[in-house]
């Protein structure tokens, strides 16, 4: 039964030090017994969620004002207990700080300007793409070259708000946080940011990963980028997406993809077409459609899934070409996946094929790692060899003799790995270049890496870019 009081209600902070008398994460929701994000009564001490199962319970403040003024003294703890913590370590960081972040390079000392993440509760996920995408030159520096958008005037200005349901989303933008941890990611005036404002505003517009629990790097990869799309096409600061998008005359010159309706940044820099061809094998009748793609998921084939290391002698090694191989060979379709003749005006057998009729700027490949079983979501741990210059995509071009002779090389930017054994567990890290050097993000700690480590790594996710100036390479 919901509780009376509920007018008066205040978010239980996951520091139990601000509750004496109990642990908040011992506490759970009177209704669906969920621990996450509970809810207590001022008035009768009833706990309740703000889940999307109990989100009734979650409602304004009183007349008085009584749970914004709890609220702020929460936050004014938060604050005090910072600051002191922040002058205690100020000496130490300014010491030690500038300490890790000096390499030698060729005998002289240079500063690394890398800045890592903090890890909010299992956000390594989040992290991972975060730091890929920052060094996708061409992406990050249109957000960072956005004008700053301010949300919060007045009394709130420069100050965390807490939202209830009436107030809705407008008052937060995806766009605008995620340019603000770009443009924070490689100043390299500190060791690590802490990105808890974008991860705020994810969790107000992306339901699915509320919460702490470890998430799927890749599919959070799309909800952001899908995100952005729509945000940039619905207007940023007054000024519309596609409007921005043509001041930069290359992005714009390119962009040939459009999803969801107008194009923006995010179909000019990650965006592909595909050919979808089927073969009836009965009369033989041909459909042909185009889909636009921001980024292609490859199957590992089933004849490597048990060789789990580059040095393992039984068999040859699985190459990133065997995976791309797979993905457009010509396919018979099961009796799952009938094809609808228009011909024969029914369901035949057929085949299936794909070409790539576009290829984008960066060539995001997902590696399929994780496949479910009967009661699982089981990883498949099979290493996979990829190049990290000139791979070459002009045979599985539908029109290869219309592209240039390097238009089809690419270079690797970024790879994120996946640590362990499931997707609901592990950990990920990432490894990206930025100015000819290779680092390795995991989470709050950058370190430089060489090329030999980046290619023992169990790829996840792999960034290509597009190559722009001749040089000579070594071909997939």
């Amino acid at each position: 039964m919901e509780c009376p009081h509920l007018s008066a209600s205040v978010c239980i902070a996951p520091d139990s030090a601000k509750f004496p008398h109990g642990s908040p994460s011992s506490w759970c929701c009177s209704v669906c017994r969920s621990n996450k994000s509970p809810w207590v009564c001022l008035t009768c001490s009833s706990v309740h969620c703000g889940s999307y199962r109990c989100d009734d319970f979650v409602v304004n403040d009183t007349k008085l004002g009584l749970v914004q003024k709890v609220r702020e003294h929460l936050q004014n703890l938060e604050n005090s207990a910072f600051t002191a913590d922040r002058h205690r370590k100020r000496k130490f960081s300014e010491n030690s700080s500038l300490n890790s972040k000096l390499l030698k390079v060729n005998g002289s000392t240079t500063a690394i300007c890398a800045t890592g993440l903090r890890n909010l509760g299992n956000t390594c996920f989040m992290n991972a793409i975060l730091q890929s995408l920052s060094n996708i030159e061409q992406f990050c520096c249109y957000f960072k070259e956005l004008p700053a958008v301010e949300l919060r005037n007045g009394k709130t200005a420069g100050r965390r708000t807490y939202h209830t349901r009436s107030q809705g989303d407008s008052s937060v933008s995806l766009v605008e946080e995620f340019r603000k941890t770009l443009c924070a990611l490689w100043q390299g005036s500190q060791t690590a940011f802490s990105p808890e404002s974008l991860f705020y505003v994810v969790w107000k517009i992306m339901p699915n990963f509320r919460g702490y629990q470890q998430q799927d790097a890749h599919e959070f990869m799309r909800y952001l980028l899908d995100h952005l799309h729509l945000e940039l096409q619905g207007g940023f600061n007054g000024v519309s997406g596609t409007a921005i998008l043509q001041e930069n005359s290359s992005l714009a010159a390119s962009n040939k993809c459009c999803i969801n309706g107008a194009s923006t940044v995010v179909t000019a820099v990650f965006g592909g077409v595909l050919q979808n061809e089927v073969n009836c094998l009965i009369c033989g009748t041909e459909s042909r459609k185009f889909d636009p793609f921001l980024d292609l998921s490859l199957d590992i084939p089933s004849q490597f899934r048990s060789k789990r290391s580059k040095n393992q002698e039984n068999g040859p090694v699985c190459s990133l070409r065997d995976c791309l191989r797979s993905f457009t060979d010509l396919e018979e379709l099961d009796e799952t996946e009938l094809y609808m003749c228009h011909k024969c005006k029914k369901k035949q057998k057929s085949t299936k094929k794909f070409w790539i009729q576009k290829l984008p700027k960066v060539l995001c490949l997902h590696l399929k790692r994780f496949h479910w079983t009967a009661y699982l979501r089981n990883k498949v741990d099979t290493y996979v060899e990829f190049p990290l210059r000139g791979l070459d995509m002009k045979c599985y071009l539908l029109e290869p003799e219309n592209s240039g002779p390097e238009s089809c090389l690419y270079d690797l930017a970024a790879v994120v790995v996946h640590h362990g054994s499931g997707v609901g567990s592990g950990h990920y890290t990432a490894y990206a270049v930025h100015e000819g050097r290779w680092f390795h993000f995991n989470d709050s700690t950058v370190t430089l890496t060489d090329e030999d480590t980046v290619g023992k790594a169990k790829a996840y996710i792999l960034f290509y870019v597009e190559r722009q100036a001749k040089a000579g390479s070594n071909k997939l």
